[in-house]
């Protein structure tokens, strides 16, 4: 069935969850627009959700469709990829459901696109499906909600707007939630897993570099250095922290695709995040080290997973977030970009001397958690609808940046309260 012929544009799978429904109402905003269906395993939850969100966007979605799809169910889920050109997959941990959903996709030639934070789940993704996807035609991208367009988006436009050579980027991001504001326990299970099957990285990427990104990186001859473990810092104007999110990880890999296919020189990256106060970086460090510890181990992940609200200082709860907390939310990302006015001819060249330009850049917008991470992931899917002819390659699997570097993805961002500002530019 070709994409012409599919009966939907658009179908969110998982859309009855504290994610999905966020989604559906970025959705809604475009609602006369495309033709677009909600799919999950239990048909009265999603229409629950469709009438919980109709009430307070004063819409109504009664008229939605409803597709019955269960991951146990192979044939439910070829009918619900066959059935839609773009498939948004809001079911996380995606360690746990993911692949067999992108299986699915890639064999019925539906593009997907997820939130996913989880290192190990991208990167085999990619590993195992770049080639098969490009072969199909199929678009597959995984971070595109706050994890990781923000950062990813920024480093790039960066990259194009920085006039010269780029070296190296550094991410500070802080994030202003009201009192009592929490993240959804998804997220929080995520992370246990991560960290848990964080030795699966290594040999990961290993092969990602044999089979994919098959050119060696030219060694930094100024190599940026990773900031100590809490340092107050005069670019986020306070006490920062290393963030350990999947960014990063995202963004080198953006910089491997850059490199492999685009012959673009590879931007060096660190990424740091500034708490509230000198107080909470610190208790976080404590809080983080206990909890990388305790993932370690079986008993240790259950307590993380039963007792959510003590591990994470309250951040976060197996209670679903009030959609008033997350209204009232925002972040901002710093960026501080070095590297030179010169331009080399090839990405392999050595400058002389040492990097002599920096161009500092804030990109901002709405809450971080669900508000921002619709807003990307329904936009993401909308450009591979109207823009398929502006994406790479022919297909396969992608970082946002590498697949959505050419599209008005930023412009779209920028209409619904994402925005990215240079703020200084200067040459020592």
């Amino acid at each position: 069935m070709t994409e012409n012929e599919r009966e939907y544009d658009l179908v969110v799978f998982g859309a009855s969850g504290v994610t999905g429904k966020y989604v559906i109402a970025e959705l809604a905003v475009y609602h006369n627009e495309i033709r677009w269906c909600v799919a999950g395993r239990n048909p009265e939850k999603l229409r629950s959700a469709l009438k919980e969100v109709s009430g307070y966007i004063d819409k109504d979605l009664s008229n939605v469709a409803i597709i019955e799809a269960d991951v146990s169910k192979e044939g439910s889920l070829s009918a619900m990829c066959s059935n839609a050109t773009v498939l948004l997959n809001c079911v996380g941990p995606y360690r746990f459901s993911g692949e067999k959903i992108v299986e699915h996709c890639v064999k019925n030639k539906t593009h997907c696109v997820d939130v996913s934070g989880e290192p190990q789940f991208l990167e085999t993704i990619q590993l195992k499906y770049f080639y098969e996807a490009k072969e199909q035609g199929v678009y597959i991208v995984g971070s595109c909600g706050f994890d990781s367009i923000p950062c990813d988006f920024g480093v790039e436009i960066l990259r194009k707007k920085f006039d010269g050579d780029l070296n190296s980027v550094e991410t500070f991001l802080s994030a202003k939630q009201p009192p009592d504001s929490t993240v959804n326990f998804g997220t929080w299970q995520s992370a246990i897993y991560g960290l848990a099957h964080a030795d699966e990285l290594k040999p990961l990427r290993k092969a990602l570099k044999e089979k994919i990104f098959v050119k060696s990186f030219p060694k930094p001859e100024y190599k940026l250095k990773a900031r100590s473990m809490l340092f107050n810092s005069k670019e986020a104007e306070g006490w920062c922290i290393p963030f350990i999110g999947s960014d990063r990880s995202v963004m080198l890999r953006t910089q491997m695709y850059n490199f492999q296919f685009k012959n673009e020189r590879p931007v060096q990256i660190q990424t740091y995040m500034k708490p509230h106060s000198f107080f909470t970086a610190l208790a976080t460090l404590v809080m983080g080290a206990i909890f990388m510890m305790m993932t370690k181990f079986a008993l240790g992940r259950d307590l993380l997973e039963k007792f959510p609200e003590i591990f994470s200082l309250g951040v976060f709860s197996r209670a679903p977030p009030k959609r008033e907390k997350a209204s009232s939310g925002s972040f901002e990302v710093r960026f501080k970009a070095v590297g030179w006015p010169e331009k080399l001819s090839d990405p392999t060249d050595k400058h002389t001397d040492s990097p002599n330009k920096t161009v500092t850049a804030v990109l901002s917008g709405p809450d971080p958690a669900y508000i921002t991470t619709a807003v990307c992931i329904v936009n993401s899917a909308l450009i591979i609808l109207s823009e398929k002819d502006k994406l790479p390659l022919s297909g396969g699997v992608f970082t946002p940046a590498a697949a959505f570097s050419d599209t008005s993805l930023m412009k779209r961002l920028e209409g619904r309260g994402i925005k990215f500002m240079i703020s200084n530019s200067y040459t020592s």
